[in-house]
């Protein structure tokens, strides 16, 4: 799976820019990422959101450990990749039918923050029992909301491209393509949503600070980010969308 979202849809976290410009490269510029996804993976479908971005999946070659997934729903799209064991919990708690699968479950549950809060994001996150990592678009309110399990038990990358647009993948190859030197691995037990950020659905308490990555070249190619247990951050709960407050500040 990919997706790549214009900066002032989705702004990445400064600390994931290399600072080797030189190696920069270009994800939404000319199609040319998204028409690299498709040479590679033939019988792959891609979505363009014109200006905001863009993301692509296949369902080919992958491993059926963690399958692949994709669902839309009232314009709003969703590529999950593996499992949730508490699966029929969520159908009941959500209220939703027994054909109900994670890309659905994930919709469904970004819909009650967005729609009938406040709920605290992180808890929402944290129900989520399994192995996974999900990227969901809302092409309406232009929002971006992505996380992957407290163990990492699923490949999923991040980077910036030489435009600051946001890149998500979980092929590796493909984020470094797109994004250069200026990439890391997507923090395990954590979330990023457009205009909150990321934060950690295991540490909601507190701050994540980044740590500079190294290659094998010794450059400083992007970032992972940690929990500072010593930095303590404000609450995370979604005031209701029809409040005086706006919603989106945070999520």
């Amino acid at each position: 799976m990919l997706a790549v979202f214009e900066k002032t849809v989705a702004n990445s976290p400064e600390a994931l820019q290399s600072p080797h410009s030189s190696e920069s490269a270009f994800a939404l510029k000319d199609g040319s990422l998204a028409t690299h996804f498709a040479s590679v993976n033939p019988n792959s479908v891609t979505l363009n959101f014109g200006s905001s971005g863009f993301v692509a999946y296949s369902l080919d070659n992958h491993d059926p450990r963690v399958p692949r997934l994709f669902a839309v729903v009232d314009d709003i799209f969703c590529l999950f990749q593996g499992h949730i064991e508490n699966l029929p919990f969520l159908k009941q708690q959500y209220g939703l039918n027994k054909i109900t699968n994670e890309a659905i479950i994930v919709i469904e549950a970004y819909r009650t923050l967005r729609d009938r809060g406040p709920y605290p994001v992180d808890k929402v996150v944290r129900d989520f029992h399994g192995k996974f990592a999900f990227i969901l678009f809302d092409s309406v309110k232009k929002t971006v909301f992505a996380a992957a399990d407290a163990d990492g038990s699923v490949p999923f990358f991040w980077g910036t491209d030489a435009e600051g647009h946001l890149v998500l993948s979980d092929n590796t190859e493909m984020v470094k393509k797109g994004c250069a030197k200026s990439y890391g691995p997507f923090p395990k037990g954590c979330f990023f949503t457009s205009s909150g950020g990321l934060r950690s659905f295991e540490h909601p308490k507190n701050e994540l600070k980044p740590v500079p990555r190294v290659d094998s070249s010794g450059d400083v190619c992007g970032a992972t980010f940690k929990v500072d247990a010593e930095t303590k951050r404000e609450g995370t709960k979604m005031p209701r969308v029809d409040s005086s407050q706006n919603w989106a500040g945070h999520i």
